[in-house]
């Protein structure tokens, strides 16, 4: 096993910073020692809550829930303040400001960013998440994703990564890390293995990174490595199989051990990682509620294994006393070696160290709240958010003739139709409140659109009685409408997509099937598809010849849209990170077309 060397990047320390590591496990005692390892998801900001973790469970680190930044602000200031030791806190900047604290800055998922097609907004992305989250006392992040989108099925990471294309992700990802780091936050890149090839939810069950190695070499190897060179200070392990590098660094590894999550897995942690790799970082656990995690053990066997097999730091408490007492457990009967225990916890007080928070008195970490809350959401920031947002918007498919611009004076009546895809799950809970339809709605008005926004059937089913909800499904198949009822009342129809967060983020269809919720009439009347969330919906709507990834549906976002529609395609900037035509043939094409040129030959050789 690869011992750390905390004189060599990413710690860089001196003689009295590797004093400090030293002398701090030193004195601690075996409880001391056990909390460290622990990285507890933050449930209150309550100060007694605050006080009473850190004295009871010795905590590393905490990654809190969201609030504005004055409550963040005041519960790290707390933390740090009442800690033995200095606490490492993380908040997700996976997409801006808005990862530390709701009042933030968004400036776009990872995508959107790569859309633009030029790194210096990785860049920048981590230079405002880092300035805001170290404003309010954040010392760590859990980002950036480096995971491949390989697979447009993936539910985890159609938005939340770079790109399909290694260099992408490295070069976008160097630029993140540049950006964070500069504004003294530890980066962490996530998850190893690496996500993206599987089209399972890790969240939810086992998932599999199914590389070859020479293939996993190529490709997410090439990436961690790009930045392991670059100084990545801690990374997060997925609950990620990797089975065929499992399998090479232990040649007599079971079928079954060679399955396991990295974040159980000798092999991949401590084989791949850390002795062949070389890592000299830090590492932790993705959360410890997935299923990916817990369907592979008993949580009595987990908690120990995860550290004994190469992990730094465990991810959240379930219940706080049963898994300390777990953990310590498998320190007590050899699970966790004296060796292990150490060299995690060296690792993990090494990046305390390294950005000189042994150093600091606590009291004085946090910059005074005024001064502190003016570098969050600035105008400045705000600015960057809207120039990513007009160079990212991407046109992906217009075969459209003359569709372009999109005036009051070509289309005075527009029809709106929302598509939110699968209906239910945590994923609706946590969608914004205000339909994008609705603030489209507002900007097409205000620049003189008549504007109707579509209320689903089933939509206007549910709001009648149950009694009378089956005469009324019946009453859909039975009745269907004429085609002008569409043409003569609307110029032009624009779906918007919206797909939660889930499993399933594919467009779906209402029963009720000739309505407007699916885009049947894209030979009737002008229609335009514009998805506001993942960017892969155009697999689904194959039929629509003019296709549109907005990425986002925050209002600034779709003023720019609105914009780009009126000024035409040579206003959309942006660079299609990914495949948008998910390897199918039939999306690419106008079917129209090339039915009229079959009929009509004469037609195409004109």
């Amino acid at each position: 096993m690869q011992k750390v060397d905390l004189t060599k990047a990413p710690y860089n320390l001196d003689e009295k910073g590797v004093q400090w590591v030293e002398d701090t496990i030193k004195n601690m005692s075996i409880d001391e020692k056990i909390g460290q390892l622990f990285f507890n998801m933050g449930a209150s900001a309550e100060e007694d809550y605050l006080k009473s973790v850190l004295d009871t469970y010795h905590i590393a680190g905490v990654r809190y829930n969201k609030s504005d930044a004055d409550t963040v602000y005041n519960q790290n200031k707390i933390l740090q303040e009442n800690s033995k030791i200095p606490v490492l806190i993380a908040a997700n900047t996976e997409a801006g400001g808005d990862g530390a604290c709701t009042d933030g800055t968004y400036v776009g998922h990872e995508v959107k960013l790569a859309a633009t097609n030029d790194p210096k907004y990785g860049y920048e992305m981590g230079r405002i998440a880092g300035d805001e989250a170290a404003a309010i006392g954040c010392n760590m992040s859990f980002a950036p994703i480096v995971d491949l989108q390989s697979n447009w099925r993936n539910p985890i990471i159609s938005v939340r990564t770079w790109s399909s294309d290694v260099q992408k992700v490295i070069d976008f990802s160097l630029n993140y890390l540049k950006g964070i780091s500069e504004k003294g936050i530890i980066a962490t890149a996530k998850h190893f293995p690496g996500d993206g090839n599987d089209e399972r939810d890790h969240h939810l069950s086992f998932a599999t990174n199914h590389c070859s190695t020479e293939e996993w070499d190529n490709s997410y190897g090439k990436i961690y490595s790009s930045l392991f060179d670059a100084g990545l200070p801690a990374i997060m392990a997925g609950h990620i199989g990797l089975p065929s590098y499992a399998k090479t660094i232990n040649p007599d590894i079971s079928e079954s051990e060679a399955m396991l999550p990295a974040t159980l897995s000798r092999e991949i942690l401590l084989g791949l990682l850390k002795d062949k790799m070389g890592f000299n970082g830090a590492v932790i656990t993705d959360a410890s509620h997935m299923v990916a995690m817990t369907g592979a053990l008993s949580r009595r066997d987990i908690l120990p294994t995860a550290i004994a097999s190469g992990c730094d730091l465990f991810l959240f408490f379930n219940d706080p006393d049963e898994d300390f007492r777990w953990m310590k457990e498998g320190y007590e009967n050899g699970t966790i070696t004296d060796e292990r225990l150490e060299d995690a916890l060296r690792r993990t007080l090494g990046l305390k160290a390294s950005i000189g928070l042994h150093e600091k008195d606590p009291k004085s970490l946090l910059a005074p709240k005024e001064e502190a809350l003016a570098h969050i959401n600035t105008e400045e920031n705000q600015a960057m958010a809207r120039e990513v947002a007009d160079k990212a918007i991407t046109l992906v498919k217009n075969n459209q003739e003359d569709i372009f611009p999109v005036t009051p004076e070509r289309y005075k009546n527009v029809l709106l139709v929302m598509n939110e895809g699968v209906k239910g799950g945590f994923g609706q809970l946590i969608a914004s409140k205000e339909s994008p339809a609705d603030i489209m709605k507002e900007i097409m008005e205000k620049r003189g659109f008549n504007v109707e926004v579509w209320e689903s059937t089933e939509d206007k089913i549910m709001k009648l009685p149950k009694e009378e909800r089956s005469a009324a499904v019946a009453n859909v198949y039975a009745q269907k409408q004429p085609i002008a009822k569409l043409t003569d009342k609307y110029d032009l129809v624009i779906n918007l997509a919206k797909i939660a967060a889930g499993t399933v983020q594919r467009v779906a269809w209402p029963a009720s099937k000739g309505t407007p919720d699916s885009p049947f009439y894209v030979n009737e009347i002008p229609t335009i598809m514009v998805s506001v969330n993942h960017p892969f919906h155009l697999v689904d709507v194959p039929q629509v010849q003019t296709y549109i990834n907005a990425y986002d549906d925050k209002p600034f976002n779709l003023e720019i849209l609105m914009d780009k529609l009126q000024e035409g395609p040579e206003a959309f900037k942006g660079v299609d990170p990914v495949d948008s035509f998910c390897g199918k043939e039939d999306t690419y094409y106008n079917v129209k077309e090339v039915y009229e040129n079959r009929i009509n030959p004469a037609k195409t050789k004109a």
